[in-house]
């Protein structure tokens, strides 16, 4: 397996732009952008786009349920003929107090949408007529006036990458998706997320290694490994106590499957307490550590062959660093470094 950089489209601005093009000379492979409740996804890849000329843009994720899956298809169709088919669509289900809180879209049957969103998507994009009969989405509108339309655009090829946290979700990434984007994995417990990913993929008959699996991390360049593990598990006390409701936090049902259901338990309770320091120091500090590229650079080059070795192809990396220069430094080593480990024999 061979590893490569990503990272985020980093500020909305025309700094954040020139950033991204010093780290496509740099040599990583790709940019992606999110959306939660602000900026949306698709617009700074559009931006991006004619501003960079080799690095794939992708998002992570946009959220389904706020698009039709044919808004999707001709935004992805319009990325691809900007970019020269550079883009890659990243979807993801989101969480019912995103969707309904901010979308006033109705979270239901998040698998069933995923699936129905994908074949529409190729469908669209593919060049076929909008005709599709599933669960959730009719085309054309059923007792209406529509009619099957063809798209205008040229069809295109459009990768399709899938968020996804839960079995039943990967299992459904792996026979249908291009690619995973994958949060709250450590490579210690990959198992947890590879073994859904490889069931799905045999199901369509298909092997895992045709997935692009791709895997957030934040790295930081430090001789004291402790602090900054216990500094970014410290920050995870959000993710536990408030991306979710009582009854939903997909994040925590991961970290569970991977041995720590006591702890982010215990992490999610004090949260909802109000008392958000303590909240804080109870997250393991394992978690701070093995879900990011922490230390000096040895270790680092440890961690990175730990990824390459369970499977993944894409590390979307965030950058901490006092400026600009510090940050494109990191970069660059990390660079040096995943090429070393790729042109190793094994």
């Amino acid at each position: 397996m061979t590893l490569q950089i990503g990272i985020g489209a980093a500020s909305f601005s025309p700094e954040g732009v020139r950033f991204v093009q010093d780290a496509e000379r740099l040599g990583i492979d790709s940019v992606w952008a999110g959306e939660a409740w602000g900026y949306d996804a698709l617009t700074p890849l559009a931006f991006l786009a004619a501003g960079t000329s080799r690095v794939r843009l992708g998002t992570a994720i946009v959220q389904l349920g706020a698009r039709t899956p044919a808004a999707l298809a001709m935004a992805a169709l319009s990325l691809q003929a900007l970019s020269g088919d550079r883009f890659v669509l990243g979807i993801g289900t989101s969480g019912p107090q995103v969707i309904e809180g901010w979308h006033g879209v109705r979270f239901d049957r998040p698998l069933r949408r995923t699936q129905e969103t994908i074949e529409i998507v190729r469908l669209l994009a593919s060049g076929g007529r909008s005709s599709y009969d599933g669960s959730i989405y009719r085309l054309p509108l059923a007792g209406g006036e529509g009619k099957a339309i063809a798209s205008s655009a040229p069809p295109r090829r459009v990768p399709v990458y899938v968020a996804s946290l839960g079995p039943a979700n990967l299992e459904l990434t792996g026979r249908l998706a291009d690619g995973w984007i994958g949060t709250a994995f450590m490579p210690e417990s990959a198992d947890a997320f590879v073994e859904p990913l490889r069931r799905g993929a045999a199901s369509a008959g298909r092997v895992l290694s045709e997935l692009d699996l791709t895997v957030a991390v934040t790295l930081e360049f430090t001789e004291d490994v402790d602090e900054a593990a216990r500094r970014h598990a410290r920050g995870y006390a959000f993710t536990m106590g408030a991306m979710g409701s009582e009854t939903h936090n997909f994040y925590n049902d991961a970290f569970s499957r991977q041995g720590f259901a006591d702890d982010v338990a215990a992490v999610a309770q004090l949260w909802r307490a109000g008392q958000r320091e303590a909240a804080a120091d109870r997250v393991p500090v394992e978690i701070g550590l093995r879900t990011n590229l922490l230390g000096p650079p040895d270790v680092v080059r440890d961690r990175l062959r730990r990824y390459r070795d369970v499977g993944v192809g894409t590390l979307r990396v965030g950058l901490v660093g006092p400026d600009r220069t510090a940050r494109l430094d990191a970069l660059g080593t990390l660079v040096d470094l995943v090429a070393e480990v790729n042109a190793e024999k094994r």
